[in-house]
């Protein structure tokens, strides 16, 4: 076995972060990425991308692993995150104003099932700051990476005006967007999981994708849109999510965002806390939302999987179950850089 020095630095790095509050490490490791990502320091962390390239939503992959949107929730780390070896990078979820979220504490570690439960309640700078952050990331970019962009609603905003923060959301990103993500699945914003409807998501997916088209014509280049849904989805409510993608012309779907069942880990601390679980005990829900999905909307339509990729084996079961492409997030934190690598040349061998 090769002798890997960036894996390493993060098994003596872990502990320190780990020793912190959650969300403490969490913003530690960004500023830093921020700060280094354009200097000689990115080394450090950088990896050479596995070439494994695909072709999805009329968009070319360079590989078939992602970043899940919530990690960089401002857009400030693109690149230094690029460098760790991603095909795409997606960024946010952003919201029209900048709002703090919920209180802290709100990011707890449950390292005995590989899982966060996070409340943070898209907590973000909004638009005009995460805008400006995009349009300054260019190596990954430049190295032929995909950066999308992901687009929620204020908490501020009543539920029966969401399209308009949705509207406004799809019109700052689209012009610097590979692709947007529309979510509507995080369990942390009141009555946002109600998007997910038959007739909400009828509406919403009206207007969006007639404003989509509007930038199309504007732009002269296609803009995928991706739809988010939970895993905590009966069969019937699928099926139902489905046909309405299909009717909409939507050009993918991701599956899935977290959880709000704790079966998984009961009884560990921390499992009782309030928001989406993730990591290693959604990887089965997620996967049976993918070959729903798939079974629901036949080959060809885009699905990207994500929920608890930990090793290059269950991102396989991903592609298994249905899915495209992968994202990570959790596995991430757990595993550090050396997990983008894995996972990326798992996938390119099981072709």
């Amino acid at each position: 076995m090769s002798f890997d020095p960036q894996a390493l630095g993060y098994a003596l790095t872990r502990p320190f972060l780990f020793g912190l509050d959650a969300e403490q490490a969490h913003d530690l490791t960004l500023d830093a990425i921020s700060r280094l990502q354009h200097s000689p320091a990115r080394r450090l962390w950088s990896r050479r991308r596995v070439d494994d390239p695909v072709t999805l939503a009329g968009l070319r992959f360079p590989n078939r692993v992602g970043l899940a949107a919530g990690l960089d929730k401002n857009g400030r780390c693109i690149d230094g995150l690029g460098a760790m070896g991603f095909g795409f990078i997606e960024v946010g979820t952003v919201t029209p104003k900048p709002q703090p979220g919920n209180a802290k504490p709100r990011v707890f570690r449950l390292p005995q099932a590989q899982a966060l439960i996070n409340r943070l309640g898209f907590n973000n700078q909004g638009l005009d700051s995460f805008v400006a952050n995009v349009q300054r990331a260019h190596r990954h970019r430049a190295a032929g990476g995909i950066v999308g962009l992901n687009i929620g609603k204020n908490a501020s905003t009543p539920i029966e005006r969401a399209v308009d923060d949705y509207r406004l959301g799809l019109d700052g990103v689209a012009p610097h967007a590979d692709y947007v993500t529309v979510n509507i699945s995080s369990p942390n914003t009141q009555n946002l999981r109600a998007l997910q409807s038959d007739e909400a998501l009828d509406a919403l997916l009206a207007a969006l994708v007639a404003r989509r088209d509007d930038w199309v014509q504007r732009l002269g280049r296609a803009v995928p849109m991706f739809v988010k849904i939970a895993p905590d989805l009966d069969d019937a409510q699928i099926g139902v999510i489905a046909a309405t993608l299909r009717r909409h012309r939507l050009d993918g779907v991701i599956a899935t965002n977290t959880t709000i069942a704790r079966d998984a880990v009961k009884g560990l601390p921390h499992a009782q806390e309030m928001g989406g679980l993730s990591g290693a005990p959604v990887f089965e829900a997620s996967n049976r939302v993918i070959r729903a999905l798939r079974s629901a909307l036949g080959e060809g339509f885009p699905i990207i999987g994500v929920g608890g990729v930990m090793s290059g084996a269950d991102a396989r079961a991903k592609i298994d179950a249905g899915a495209d492409l992968v994202q990570i997030y959790t596995g991430l934190i757990y595993k550090g850089p050396a997990l983008v690598t894995e996972v990326a040349r798992a996938l390119a061998q099981g072709r």
